[in-house]
């Protein structure tokens, strides 16, 4: 075997072995440095390849590739990690859209029927994962409204402008030569992106991301047809497949249909007015840092909650530092980790891993549900349609039938919140109005930044 074979085979079984690390907080590092390594080797193997001419412009690559690669995984902020996830998405396709149009340009008329089907194929899944991809991070950083944007006929106009891009493939497939339906294809495909992205809410975040990891897999693989190279076929499978397993799997724990997270739009959030909020505000129990303290009086098992509002506060740490306070008075932590909570999947898990929270006290909905109705106190962080009662029973509310963790059989509930707005379900959380749970309204961190100093006095008195 040559020694491009060589380090191909020993790339793609490092991706292998990557994905099955992701499967597990505890080995979900290890995962991720070996599928690094595996990337380093695909790169270092092409290096070798023989039908390279020069070398100045993949260095060229290299260097500016790593120019912005580097400060972004530096300053960019974990509480971020969504949107930067999004424009890795957008960067990757980019890429291997322009190497489909470049195959286009080089040989034009001469392209077989199976290549330029696939050409086709691999240019229209790269150009709507990079404009859906920056659709996502827009509406992740604030730079787009949050709430789905509908318009009318909306699902008509987008399922219309999928067969049309169809049926330029097929003709393209046959006339590969008309070369102006090559680009009409090509800005289509951009704009499909687009409208493809604007009618998803906020909401539906960690099933799109999914998605858009799938296409890019998708392009990936579809590159490595029309180049006829098998690393790029492994990992673009492997990225492709993982991704709409996920995006199922994301689909199925908020109890939304597959085909809604292509072509549909979630919750639309209600602007309440002012004097609607203080009227709910007053209809809940307040409780000042004081008072939440008093709570822990006795108490021996705290189940926190981590929810968007955490990332946004960007609290970990300060919630870790309160656990930390509470485990040395003797209460038992654990921490309840909601598939979809945040806006991508994991999102919690990496916050919580960034503030080093043990790999030990993290738990997944299903085995930490039946273990609230022992919890003494639930501390939610946050966390608004996840942890939503309405979701059991109420089959007008739009979460009805979603997978919810069961905090509110939690002995005591304290709330911590910024205001009575409603999550992206753009419904009032009935967990708000029991009698057992408190509200603590304020910034996350800073509720949690002075909630450790309180129990540290607690402490130091005893």
């Amino acid at each position: 075997m040559s020694i491009l074979q060589l380090l191909y085979l020993a790339s793609a079984t490092l991706f292998i072995l990557g994905i099955r690390g992701l499967s597990s907080p505890e080995t979900a590092r290890k995962g991720m440095n070996l599928a690094a390594f595996g990337m380093l080797l695909a790169i270092v193997g092409t290096l070798f390849h023989h039908e390279i001419v020069t070398y100045k412009w993949i260095i060229a690559g290299l260097i500016l590739g790593s120019a912005i690669g580097v400060p972004m995984s530096l300053w960019i902020p974990m509480t971020a990690v969504p949107q930067r996830t999004a424009l890795s998405h957008a960067g990757g396709a980019l890429a291997a859209c322009l190497i489909g149009v470049s195959e286009y340009y080089r040989h034009g008329i001469s392209l077989g029927t199976g290549h330029m089907a696939i050409i086709g194929v691999e240019v229209l899944l790269g150009a709507l994962t990079t404009t859906g991809s920056l659709m996502a991070a827009a509406k992740l950083q604030g730079l787009l409204p949050g709430r789905p944007i509908t318009y009318p006929f909306q699902n008509a106009s987008t399922i219309s402008l999928l067969a049309f891009l169809g049926g330029f493939i097929v003709y393209l497939t046959a006339h590969p030569g008309a070369t102006h339906l090559f680009y009409i294809l090509l800005a289509c495909s951009f704009l499909f992106g687009i409208l493809l992205l604007v009618p998803i809410g906020a909401a539906d975040m960690p099933c799109v991301i999914t998605l858009l990891n799938a296409y890019a897999g998708l392009t990936d693989a579809a590159m490595g047809f029309m180049l006829a190279n098998r690393i790029q076929i492994v990992t673009g499978s492997l990225d492709g497949s993982s991704g709409l397993i996920l995006s199922i799997l994301m689909c199925r724990a908020m109890n939304r249909p597959f085909t809604n997270i292509l072509f549909g739009a979630f919750g639309k959030v209600e602007e309440a007015s002012t004097e609607v909020l203080e009227s709910k505000k007053k209809s809940v129990k307040s409780l000042t840092i004081e008072e939440a303290v008093n709570l822990f009086n006795e108490a021996k098992r705290v189940i926190i909650v981590p929810g968007y509002g955490m990332a946004a506060a960007q609290a970990q740490h300060a919630v870790r530092d309160v656990a930390d306070k509470l485990k040395a008075l003797g209460v038992a932590i654990k921490y309840a980790i909601h598939p979809v909570a945040g806006r991508m999947p994991g999102h919690m898990n990496v916050l919580l891993a960034e503030a080093n929270v043990p790999y030990p006290e993290l738990f997944d909905m299903d085995d930490i549900n039946p273990e609230f109705s022992e919890a003494d106190v639930a501390l939610v962080v946050g966390a608004n349609d996840v942890t939503n009662p309405a979701a059991r029973h109420v089959k007008s509310s739009p979460i009805y039938g979603m997978p919810i963790l069961d905090v509110d059989k939690a002995k005591k509930v304290i709330v911590f919140k910024r205001s009575m707005a409603p999550g992206f379900a753009g419904i009032d959380n009935d967990l708000y109005l029991l009698d057992h749970t408190w509200m603590l309204f304020g910034d996350a961190k800073d509720s949690f930044t002075k909630l450790a100093g309180a129990l540290q006095n607690v402490a130091l008195q005893k």
